[in-house]
């Protein structure tokens, strides 16, 4: 029946095994713990307040003996004063101790302590009384018989006395014998959970890591030479080499599946570029053309040259789309040359300064010193640089403030690069769109083409480097634009 189990069954029936009795030795010890505070809260509340009662009874009892011999000798009121106070005591903890009683005997033998507390007041005021009026003979024969009845009355309290004395001797047995009943226990658990260890730990020896171990006595290229084979390093060095095997492997796929995209794209555009070049745009300059000198040689009136201002910009609305097209589908090769990308970034905003002052834009260059140059083609970095700036002007309709940030740092596989980050003050990127923004045609305005960030992305990846977007609630959009040092072709890093 064992031999037939799987190994994940063997392991949970050990397991589950080791857990009950983990928890069967956990409940007695709480149902220990639970008996003795209750044997401990009974003691203490009930036997040891009956106890003292009991004990303070007698010793108010007792207290009260030779107080009549020691009047009747010298006559002295204070000896009287005395036994008042001692029988006031003596009441006192009557009381108590009726009210601490808890067993129907208990209740009885204190009935009886009254009764006969009660006939012995009442025979040592005779007593008292005959002493006072000098009846000497009748007071020493009723003092006698008074004091018998003291005597039984102290041995009534003695009796109430043992009786707590024997429930307390009753209740240490009891504690005895649970904590007997817990240390026997104790020792039928622990072996157990000892030999459902070893159990345990043999089938995880023999079952698990010695087909581990086994598998692991093949040469490990990753792994020292002279290093002593460590299963778990070892297995996880194996799964660590799997996973990245993996994950590469699911990257490599991600790409290929975009590259393809936009290699079919591209293919179809390549197909649109020149019949667009030469059938839209050489007839777009020639209307251009007339438009201007129609607007220098007519004298038109003002509502007819606003139409053809109008005209004019829709027509270089058009050439600027089907620019991006050719430029899109027919990338211009890098021209790379050792540039500071510092130094393109002020060509551009020298570029943009009229753009910037009619749409109400600041910029704020942080700049601790100008970055190093890197190999770049400062013509096309000037354009991704143009064109974040130009849409982070659009998309803050009213005016704002642009936050252009230059950091140089060091990635560990890469080394040491540069930063620019582009930030806003606009609305900001809808998160749902932000995976989406560098994707060709893919546009959240009427008049854009799509293709600007697009191209942006490709120029920065043909330099070796990426663009990262983020758009935090209230923070605008922000562009972060990271190129390496090294130098690159076609795309591939080489060393400078």
């Amino acid at each position: 029946m064992w031999k037939r189990l799987s190994l994940q069954a063997r392991l949970l029936i050990v397991l589950a095994a080791l857990i009950l009795t983990a928890l069967a030795g956990g409940l007695v010890t709480v149902w220990y713990s639970e008996a003795i505070d209750s044997l401990l809260t009974d003691l203490i509340d009930k036997n040891v307040a009956s106890f003292q009662a009991a004990a303070e009874l007698e010793s108010a009892l007792l207290r009260q003996k030779g107080s009549v011999t020691y009047y009747f000798l010298d006559r002295n009121p204070s000896w009287l004063s005395e036994l008042a106070e001692q029988q006031r005591n003596f009441e006192e903890w009557l009381a108590k101790a009726k009210k601490s009683a808890h067993t129907a005997d208990m209740e009885k033998l204190l009935q009886q302590i009254a009764r006969s507390y009660e006939n012995y007041v009442a025979d040592r005021r005779q007593v008292i009384d005959l002493y006072k009026y000098n009846r000497q003979e009748e007071g020493k024969r009723l003092h006698w018989e008074t004091r018998q009845q003291f005597y039984r009355l102290y041995s009534l309290c003695d009796r109430y006395k043992f009786i707590h004395e024997q429930r307390i001797a009753e209740a240490k047995l009891e504690s005895g014998f649970k904590a007997k009943l817990i240390t026997n226990t104790a020792l039928v658990i622990i072996p157990g959970v000892g030999i459902l260890g070893l159990l345990l730990a043999y089938i995880l020896v023999k079952q698990i890591l010695a087909p581990i171990r086994q598998l692991l006595q093949e040469p490990d290229s990753t792994a020292p030479a002279n290093e002593a084979i460590n299963e778990v390093q070892a297995l996880s060095r194996k799964v660590s080499h799997l996973q990245e095997d993996v994950d590469q492997a699911q990257t490599q796929l991600k790409q290929s599946q975009v590259h393809l995209v936009q290699s079919e794209k591209l293919a179809m555009v390549g197909k649109l570029a020149a019949g667009v070049a030469h059938s839209i745009r050489n007839p777009l300059t020639s209307v251009k053309m007339r438009l201007y000198s129609m607007r220098r040689h007519l004298n038109l009136p003002v509502g007819q040259l606003e139409d053809l201002d109008v005209i004019s910009q829709e027509i270089g609305h058009i050439d600027t789309i089907v620019r991006n097209f050719l430029e899109y589908a027919r990338p211009p090769k890098l021209t790379i040359q050792q540039c500071s990308p510092s130094a393109v970034i002020d060509m551009a905003l020298t570029l943009l300064r009229p753009r910037l002052e009619s749409f109400k834009v600041l910029v704020h260059l942080n700049r601790q010193q100008p970055l190093p140059e890197i190999w770049a083609d400062p013509d096309q970095l000037k354009e991704v640089f143009v064109n974040l700036i130009v849409n982070a002007c659009e998309a803050m309709e009213k005016g704002g403030l642009i936050t252009i940030t230059e950091t140089e740092d060091f990635i560990a596989g890469i080394g040491r690069v540069v930063q620019i980050v582009i930030q806003d003050t606009g609305p900001g990127i809808p998160e749902g769109m932000q995976e989406n923004i560098f994707q060709p045609f893919f546009t959240s305005r009427e008049e854009g083409t799509g293709l600007g960030l697009s191209i942006a992305l490709r120029i920065i990846q043909e330099h070796g480097g990426w663009i990262e977007v983020k758009s935090p609630p209230g923070q605008g959009a922000i562009f972060s634009l990271t190129l390496p040092l090294r130098r690159i072709r076609h795309g591939n890093y080489t060393h400078s």
